[in-house]
């Protein structure tokens, strides 16, 4: 089996995910030659009884030092964390200097690691200049506290602005752009439910910047649906009910089956094996699932399995 092409999402470890089973994914995870786990400053507030985040990090953080020498690479993010119990998502830490470098000390200390190798501005902050936004993380590649700076829930235009702006200014540009984004799309105009982030929809405007940009590493999240592509008890939201999802569905079906493969994983191999090629973040709640998820985006599809998917 290749190397996944995913990253692990860690955003319930040390909340819905106790810390036995998400060690016992972390561990399988390494074995299978996983590379990128992928959490924040804010996972998962919404989970604990604190109303803030941090248990995610902190889980990672004494998996790492029961593990040295592990190879794994970490994704975290800042902006996002509420600042009051109840406050999301208008109440939120934001991305001014000040604030992204406490959070990103406050991140490492809980990893127990001197850097991370990808951090992101994880959702827009309009009071923040696109410049003082660019100062802010180039400064941390700068200092050594990130290898590398990227850009969520972000709009494409947005990002564009920013990255010319690195560019002009001579500092470390954002090479990551993180957006919600499946085989199957909602209709157009509606509401996603539990996306309260709305420019954090990938967007064909975002797609065709990674086309052009193929510096740019595309991660999405929310790939799967949360299962419903496999599990009969999650129904699609009332914004995935159109013509379009029936067609899609079969043509997932088709090439699923033949391979004999789950929906959910050939949506994983579809994301990995497209242009552009897209890292899906995949939250497991069990081993099992990893390996699912493993094999899905381990998976090459063929460029006929390709037009099939892209043709319905």
């Amino acid at each position: 089996m290749n190397a996944p092409t995913m990253a692990l999402g860690a955003m319930y470890f040390g909340t819905k995910v106790d810390e036995r089973t998400a060690f016992a994914i972390l561990d399988r995870y390494a074995e299978l030659g996983g590379s990128f786990i992928d959490t924040s400053d804010n996972y998962s507030f919404w989970t604990s009884d604190t109303g803030f985040g941090g248990q995610s990090e902190a889980l990672l953080g004494r998996w790492l030092a029961s593990n040295p020498g592990v190879r794994v690479r970490l994704s975290t993010k800042v902006g996002a964390q509420p600042t009051r119990v109840g406050g999301f998502p208008d109440h939120l830490e934001g991305l001014r200097k000040d604030v992204v470098r406490e959070a990103m000390a406050q991140s490492l200390e809980r990893l127990g690691v001197d850097g991370v190798d990808l951090y992101w501005a994880h959702v827009e902050d309009p009071a923040v200049p696109v410049e003082d936004l660019v100062e802010t993380f180039g400064g941390l590649v700068s200092d050594g506290l990130t290898a590398r700076w990227g850009v969520s829930n972000h709009p494409s235009w947005l990002l564009e602005r920013i990255r010319a702006t690195a560019e002009h200014a001579g500092r470390a540009q954002p090479s990551a752009y993180q957006q919600r984004y499946s085989y199957l799309q909602p209709a157009g105009g509606m509401a996603v439910e539990g996306q309260p982030v709305p420019l954090g929809m990938l967007s064909p405007d975002g797609l065709d910047f990674l086309r052009r940009n193929p510096s740019f590493d595309g991660w999405v999240y929310t790939a799967t649906l949360q299962g419903r592509y496999d599990r009969d008890d999650r129904p699609l939201e009332a914004e995935y009910r159109h013509p379009g999802t029936e067609r899609r569905l079969a043509a997932l079906n088709r090439v699923a089956t033949a391979r004999g493969l789950r929906p959910g994983q050939v949506v994983l191999a579809w994301l990995a094996s497209g242009n552009p090629a897209l890292t899906p973040i995949v939250g497991v709640s069990s081993v099992e699932q990893l390996e699912q998820a493993v094999l899905g985006a381990s998976t090459s599809l063929t460029e006929d399995e390709m037009a099939v998917l892209d043709g319905a």
